[in-house]
């Protein structure tokens, strides 16, 4: 009887138990559909500010954070409904699979309510304490990036110029928060950089899915393995050829640097396209995160051109 009572004692706390770990379980699963690795793609926040030399004041990094935690949160609402829409269909793919609303960690009209929530929230608070710019920017990111999941990323070369024109706006948001004139080559590199970036992970995705079931991107038994190439090849280069006409053109002011830091740059701009070629190439860029993140060799390239970079705004 003893043995029976106390057994009966523990069972309440025994049910009350699992509560705690799912509802914690829940909320790392909204912070894992929320890519955090892919916010490092926010970061372009800053490039329009940074090369007009206007980064490090206050006011500079007071409207920056705000844009960036704005920008992260619509970027996070589109990743939430699109994972909730695409449910069943990742349950199919060997990797996706395991994203927490696939696996069931996350329910799908929770992903839903909050990825409605944050859609709300952050063009909200935009118009409250940001520029109308800024507001409008980042409502029209919102609506192309929730259409793209609904329709869009299902028309051949639309899909790639919407995720293309997402990055373009992250490096325009910075600019138009400060009321910074953005220039037409920085524009021209920044949309042909993002273009190659985002082609390459279509042709890595194409060359891993190749002859398997299980793919969630229809449109990629529609490309074809020679035409994403093409198309990384064509950007690559356009990037290239843009970012040099920005570097030779001096305005008719001869630099006052101890070296031309702007021409040099040009150096380790180039080898980070190559570098990253090779990975593009070998149909390995499906995560362009993780090769920036990753590759040491292209680590300090980026860390050469940045020094470079810096140097050339700064006049040294």
């Amino acid at each position: 009887m003893t043995d029976t009572a106390v057994l009966r004692q523990r069972a309440p706390e025994q049910q009350q138990e699992p509560a705690p770990s799912r509802g914690k379980g829940i909320l790392t699963g909204l912070l894992r559909t929320a890519r955090p690795r892919q916010w490092i793609k926010n970061v372009l926040v800053v490039a329009a500010p940074a090369a007009a030399g206007e980064l490090f004041s206050r006011r500079a990094l007071l409207e920056l954070g705000l844009a960036f935690v704005l920008f992260t949160a619509c970027a996070a609402a589109v990743y939430l409904v699109n994972d909730a829409r695409d449910a069943e269909a990742d349950r199919a793919h060997p990797v996706k699979r395991h994203r927490p609303v696939a696996a069931g960690q996350v329910p799908v009209p929770v992903a839903y309510a909050v990825g409605g929530a944050l859609g709300v929230l952050a063009p909200v608070a935009a118009a409250r304490l940001c520029p109308p710019a800024v507001a409008a920017l980042l409502t029209a990111y919102l609506v192309m990036q929730l259409a793209y999941c609904v329709s869009l990323k299902h028309v051949l070369v639309v899909d790639l110029a919407v995720v293309t024109t997402g990055f373009l706006m992250r490096a325009m948001i910075g600019g138009l928060a400060l009321g910074i004139p953005l220039s037409r080559w920085f524009l021209i590199t920044t949309g042909f950089g993002a273009l190659f970036m985002v082609s390459a992970k279509r042709y890595s995705e194409a060359v891993q899915m190749a002859g398997k079931e299980g793919a969630t991107r229809a449109l990629l038994t529609e490309y074809t393995t020679g035409y994403l190439r093409f198309v990384w090849q064509l950007a690559a280069g356009a990037a290239v050829l843009g970012y040099c006409l920005w570097a030779m053109e001096e305005g008719g002011v001869p630099h006052t640097g101890v070296l031309p830091w702007r021409q040099l740059s040009m150096v380790a701009f180039i080898l980070a396209v190559l570098r990253y070629a090779v990975f593009a190439d070998r149909g390995t860029a499906g995560e362009p995160e993780d090769v920036v993140l990753r590759d040491r060799p292209l680590a300090l390239i980026g860390v050469a051109w940045v020094a470079m970079y810096g140097l050339a705004v700064a006049h040294w």
